[in-house]
C-alpha cells in the first residue's frame, strides 16, 4: 500500500473559513485537504477508465483473436483484459480508502469548527440555538458536508471515463461518438429542474428536523420537572405533531428525489437503445466488425455508470449545500466577549485580580472566601472576573484592565468552576484531566484532596471507567466532587469555586475544607460560598451585598463583628 497524503484528525489547527455562503464554504474545505482530493481523484479516474477500456480490450480479443484465428493475439488481448482489471481492483480500493478520508475530514473539521466557536462564543450560541439543534448540526448536517467530498472522485472519474468512451466512439464511429458527446450532457441537463425543488424540500426537512431534536432534548432534560407538573401527555402532544411535520417534509422531498433516482435508470436506457441500435445497423453495412459491436454494446452498458454516478453526484452536492448552510449558521455566531488589538501575556507574577466596581480584591496566592445572602446575585462578579463578558470596566490584573489580555489566556489562567456539576461522557480519566499531561498519581491526589477517593473504589475499571452522558451514573454529590477534582487538575494560577459542597454531606465538607489550603498552597483561590467549614479554612472573607463589598476581614472577624454575616452563615436569625 503505497504512503498516502493523509493528516491527523483533529487538525492542530482547523483553519479561518470563508462564512459568506455554502459554495465559498465547501470550495474552503476542498482546499483544505486538496492532496487527498487530488490522490482520490487520481484514482477515481483509473478505477472509471480501466473499467471503460475493458470493452475496447473484449472487442480486441475478439476480431484480433477469434475472428482472425489468432491465438497469440487472443490471449494478448485476454492478458490486457485481466491487467486492466486487477487495475480496477486496485485503483477502486484506493479510491474507496481516500474517498473514506475525504468525507471524514470534511465532515470532522466541520465538526471542530463548531467546536472551537462554541467554546469561543461561550452561551451565545447555546442562547440563540437550542442544544439539540447544534447536536443535529455536528451530527447530521456535518456528515452531509462530507459527502459532498466522498463522491467527488468517482464524478471525475465519470467525467474522464466518458471522454474516454466518446473518443474511442468518435474514432470509430463519428456518428456514435456524436451521439454520445452530446447525449450524455443532455440528459444530466433533464435533471436541472429537480435540483432547486428538492434543495428547497430538504432545507425544510432539515428545518423541521432540527426542531424536533431540540424538543426532545428540552423533554428529556426536563422530564422530571414534567412529571412533578404533570405535563407530559401535553409534550407528547408537541412531540407528536412537530413529529408529524418531519414526515410531511421527509415525504415532500420524495417526488423530486424519485425522479432524480428513476432519472439513474431511465436516462441511460435511452442512450443504451439508442446506441446498440445504430451499432447493429452499423454491423449489417459491414462498416463495424463484431468485436466492437460487442464493444459498443458494453459501452452502452458501462455509460450508465458515470451517468448515474453524476447523477448521485448532484445529490449530495445539494445535500451538502443544505448541510453547510446550517454549518455556517453556527459559525456565524459571535461571541459576547471580543480579544484586545494587542494583546498582554499573562504576568509571571501579579499582585491581585481586582474589580473596582464591587470593590473585591482577589490577592495572589491567598484563600479567598466570597459570602452573600443571595448568591445568584454574583454571577454578573464572575463574569467579569472569569472574563465571561465584555463589561471590563475596573477590572484589573495589577495596573492592567483584564480586557487586554485574550480570553484563551485568560481561560487558561483563570477557572471558574459553576455550582452545577457538568461531566461528559468518556473514561473518567480524560474526564478528569481535561487538559491532560498529568498522571495517574496527579489524578488521585486531586481527587483525593476532593475527598472522592471512595467513587473511584466503586468502579472495577478505576480511572478507566466510563462516564455516561451527564455523569447520571453518579449522584449529585458524586458529580460534584468529581468536578471540584477536575477544577484542581487544571492547575489554573486563579480559581474560583461556586459553592464547590452544596451537595455533599457535613463530613464530606469538612474533609475537603481542611484538603483545599494545603493542595492550593502557592495559588489563589476563590470560594464562593456560606459553609462555616470552608469560611474558616479562608485567609480573607468578603462580604457581598447587592454586587458591592460591604465588609472584609477573617471568618472569626466577621463572625463577631458582623450580624449580616452572622445571619448568612450560622443562620442565627429566626432559625
Amino acid at each position: 500500500m503505497p504512503n498516502l497524503p493523509y493528516s491527523e484528525l483533529p487538525a492542530a489547527d482547523p483553519g479561518t473559513p470563508p462564512l459568506r455562503s455554502p459554495q465559498r464554504y465547501l470550495g474552503w474545505l476542498a482546499g483544505r485537504q486538496r492532496g487527498i482530493l487530488t490522490a482520490n481523484a487520481i484514482f477515481g479516474i483509473g478505477w472509471m477508465v480501466c473499467q471503460a477500456l475493458v470493452w475496447a480490450a473484449v472487442g480486441a480479443a475478439i476480431d484480433h483473436g477469434m475472428a482472425h484465428h489468432s491465438l497469440r493475439g487472443l490471449f494478448t488481448w485476454v492478458g490486457v483484459v485481466v491487467l486492466l482489471g486487477a487495475l480496477q481492483a486496485l485503483f477502486g480500493a484506493l479510491r474507496h480508502q481516500l474517498a473514506v478520508t475525504n468525507w471524514m475530514h470534511a465532515a470532522f473539521r466541520s465538526t471542530q469548527l463548531i467546536s472551537q466557536r462554541l467554546s469561543q462564543t461561550t452561551t451565545a450560541m447555546t442562547d440563540e440555538v437550542a442544544p439539540g439543534d447544534i447536536v443535529t448540526t455536528v451530527v447530521t448536517d456535518a456528515m452531509r458536508v462530507g459527502g459532498a467530498f466522498d463522491s467527488l472522485a468517482r464524478f471525475l472519474g465519470s467525467i474522464a471515463a466518458w471522454a474516454v468512451v466518446s473518443g474511442i466512439l468518435l474514432a470509430t464511429s463519428l456518428q456514435l461518438g456524436l451521439i454520445v458527446i452530446i447525449g450524455v450532457p443532455v440528459l444530466m441537463a433533464l435533471t436541472t429542474p429537480l435540483m432547486r425543488p428538492l434543495h428547497r424540500a430538504q432545507a425544510q426537512q432539515r428545518e423541521a428536523s432540527g426542531r424536533l431534536a431540540a424538543l426532545a432534548s428540552d423533554t428529556v432534560t426536563g422530564l422530571r420537572v414534567l412529571r412533578g407538573v404533570g405535563g407530559e401527555e401535553v409534550f407528547f402532544d408537541q412531540y407528536a405533531k412537530q413529529n408529524a411535520l418531519v414526515r410531511n417534509a421527509g415525504w415532500r422531498i420524495a417526488t423530486p428525489s424519485a425522479a432524480l433516482e428513476s432519472g439513474q435508470i431511465f436516462l441511460p436506457a435511452i442512450l443504451t437503445v439508442t446506441v446498440t441500435f445504430i451499432g447493429a445497423n452499423d454491423v449489417q453495412h459491414h462498416t463495424l466488425l463484431a468485436g466492437q459491436l460487442v464493444s459498443f454494446f458494453g459501452y452502452t452498458t458501462f455509460l450508465t455508470t458515470p451517468l448515474r454516478t453524476a447523477i448521485e453526484y448532484v445529490l449530495a452536492f445539494t445535500r451538502a449545500q443544505v448541510g453547510s448552510a446550517k454549518v455556517l449558521r453556527l459559525l456565524r455566531m459571535t461571541s459576547t466577549t471580543t480579544d484586545p488589538d494587542s494583546p498582554r501575556s499573562w504576568p509571571t507574577s501579579f499582585a491581585a485580580l481586582q474589580d473596582a466596581r464591587s470593590g473585591l480584591s482577589l490577592p495572589s496566592g491567598r484563600l479567598v472566601g466570597m459570602v452573600s445572602a443571595d448568591t445568584g446575585s454574583l454571577a454578573p462578579l464572575i463574569d467579569r472576573l472569569g472574563r465571561f463578558s465584555d463589561d471590563l470596566e475596573g477590572v484589573t490584573l495589577d495596573e492592567h484592565n483584564l480586557r487586554d489580555l485574550p480570553r484563551r489566556t485568560v481561560r487558561a489562567n483563570v477557572v471558574v468552576s459553576e455550582v452545577e456539576p457538568r461531566l461528559f461522557s468518556g473514561p473518567l480519566r480524560d474526564e478528569l484531566d481535561s487538559r491532560g499531561g498529568h498522571s495517574d498519581a496527579d489524578i488521585l491526589a486531586a481527587l483525593e484532596a476532593a475527598s472522592a477517593t471512595d467513587i473511584l473504589d466503586q468502579l472495577e475499571e478505576g480511572l478507566d471507567a466510563w462516564v455516561d452522558e451527564r455523569g447520571r451514573s453518579f449522584s449529585g454529590g458524586q458529580r460534584q466532587r468529581l468536578s471540584l477534582a477536575r477544577a484542581y487538575l487544571t492547575g489554573a494560577p486563579l480559581l474560583i469555586l461556586v459553592e464547590p459542597t452544596s451537595a455533599v454531606d457535613t463530613h464530606t465538607e469538612r474533609r475537603i475544607a481542611e484538603r483545599l489550603p494545603s493542595y492550593r498552597a502557592g495559588l489563589t483561590t476563590a470560594v464562593v460560598t456560606a459553609s462555616p467549614l470552608v469560611l474558616e479554612q479562608t485567609d480573607l472573607v468578603y462580604l457581598i451585598d447587592d454586587g458591592q463589598v460591604v465588609a472584609a476581614g477573617t471568618h472569626h472577624e466577621l463572625a463577631t463583628s458582623c450580624d449580616q454575616y452572622r445571619r448568612i452563615v450560622f443562620r442565627t436569625d429566626d432559625e
